[in-house]
Order: structure tokens, then sequence, then C-alpha cells
């Protein structure tokens, strides 16, 4: 006999309505994200890199060349591109040696609070940089604490911490607040370290100099390296750090792209300035990503 019953159907309106959905040509899942970002981002940016060829001598707006061969030719713009360099390459050593040490000590000396102080370097990297100069400038300011507390106790007319307004005052500032970038990847990876090794080498008489040296340094190196690329890309790009420390004669790139722009209206060179760290920043950044891919960050 046969079966006269009719077949029924498996697929459910929210099934169908689904794979409807997943007809879709991929292109159309990525033009919204894609036009938010060129309208955003690349349109603006591509204004400032137009504008870095058009010197305002051309009243027809023609592209030209001069306004790069002006800001390449100014001392003001190598001092600039110097001390930017400088102070990055500076901050960035001494972020790796302190941030180093200090993940050493919260990662293998145990002592009370330790978990706290690990999860509290998370909540620091959401500070803004002008919070820890605001800080130091109460501390070492020429009205600051310390200064205060010198002359309370001497009886001079002023103290002698006046370092912050010196290119060692901006040095410290970024120090102190990019160290904890290279402290996180580095404790992610004494997370992963196989503590039977520690406890070999211990076993067999290594000393603890020769046991970070020999067994801890290797396994953090690319922690290291990609914590460091990290803070060389955001120290060439500090602007509230050298702003709010009120450094004399310490000139950095964005502080010159300001000062081109908002107090000489000089826009095609401070258009020029921004693209060269543009270019500084993407090859950087290009560097970092590289690196945290073979760190596995």
């Amino acid at each position: 006999m046969a079966d006269t019953t009719a077949p029924t159907s498996t697929t459910t309106p929210g099934r169908r309505k689904a794979v409807s959905l997943t007809r879709a040509p991929t292109w159309a899942w990525a033009l919204p994200p894609v036009l938010v970002l060129a309208l955003g981002f690349l349109y603006p940016l591509a204004l400032v890199v137009r504008q870095s060829f058009t010197p305002e001598s051309l009243e027809d707006g023609g592209a030209s060349l001069t306004p790069y061969t002006e800001v390449f030719a100014s001392t003001v713009f190598r001092e600039a591109l110097t001390t930017t360099v400088r102070l990055a390459v500076g901050a960035t050593v001494g972020c790796l040696v302190l941030g180093f040490v200090l993940a050493l000590v919260i990662a293998f000396v145990p002592f009370p609070g330790g978990k706290a102080v690990a999860r509290f370097i998370d909540v620091f990297l959401s500070f803004p940089s002008f919070l820890i100069t605001l800080a130091l400038l109460f501390i070492y300011g020429s009205v600051g604490m310390a200064n205060g507390a010198w002359t309370g106790v001497t009886g001079a007319a002023e103290g002698p911490f006046h370092f912050l307004t010196t290119p060692w005052g901006v040095l410290l500032a970024e120090i102190t607040y990019f160290t904890p970038f290279v402290m996180r990847p580095l404790l992610a990876a004494f997370s992963q370290l196989d503590t039977a090794q520690l406890e070999v080498a211990s076993s067999l008489g290594a000393g603890p100099v020769r046991i970070v040296r020999q067994v801890i340094l290797p396994e953090a190196l690319p922690a290291l390296a990609a914590g460091g690329s990290l803070v060389l890309v955001l120290c060439l790009n500090e602007f509230g750090i050298v702003l709010f420390t009120g450094a004399k004669g310490v000139t950095t790139l964005p502080m010159l792209v300001y000062s081109k722009a908002i107090l000489e209206s000089d826009y095609p060179a401070a258009c020029v300035v921004a693209v060269v760290n543009i270019v500084l920043s993407v090859g950087l950044y290009s560097l970092y990503r590289v690196v945290s891919r073979r760190a596995g960050a």
C-alpha cells in the first residue's frame, strides 16, 4: 500500500529566515563598517595628506612638494624629530627594565596583596596619561610636596626639585605611565612558564640571577619585544605628558603639530609633520603586530 501521507517540511519559519540572511553577499555585510571607517578616519586622513602638498602660496590649490622641503629643511623639525625619537627610545628602555623587574617580583616573589597588585595593573592601563603627570606635579612640582617639605625643614626659599620641566621630567612621566604596558604581557608569559624548570634549575644549584638569565629571560623575550614595540609606538605619539609637564625646550612631533596648526596657523606645515608622524607610527605598529603574532600575544 502506497504511503499517501504528504511530506512534512522540516524547515521552520525561523530557520527559513536564517537561511535567507546567509544568502546575502559577503560584501553587503562588509560595506557598513567600511563606510564608517572611510568617513570617520580615511577621509580626514586623506584631507591631511592633501593639505600637506598644498602650500598657502598656491591660490589655485595645486600640489607641490614645497611644504615638505621647507619643513625638512627647518631646524625646528629636525630637533623635534630627534627629541621625539630620543624620548621614545629612552622611555621604552626604562619601561622594559623596570617592567621586567616588577613583573618578576609580582610573579615569583610571594607577598601579601600580590594578586591585587596584578589586577591593579589592568586598571592602570585605562588611566589617562595626563593624570599621571598631574600626580607627579603634586609631588615634584615647584610647589609640590617634595619642595614644600624641603623648604619647611631647611628654611630655603625654594626646593631643589625642578626636573619636571626638563626632558628628564618627561622621561620619568612616560616611564611611570607606560611601564604597565610592558608588565601586562610579561605577567601573561610568566603565568605560562613551567615551574618545574625553575625547581630543576634550583635543585642543580643555580642561583636566582642565573635562573632569571637562563630560564626566565629566554621565555620572556617575545613578551618583552611585544610590550617594548607597543610602548615605542605610544611614546612617539604622546602629547598629554609633554603638554602637562610644561617642559621648556622639549618639542616633540605631536607638540610641533599643535604649535604649527594652533599657534602659528601654518596648516600645510602642520600636516607635513603629521604625515611624518603617521608614517613612523604605522611602520612601528606593523613591527609591533609582527612581534605580537610571533609572541602569541
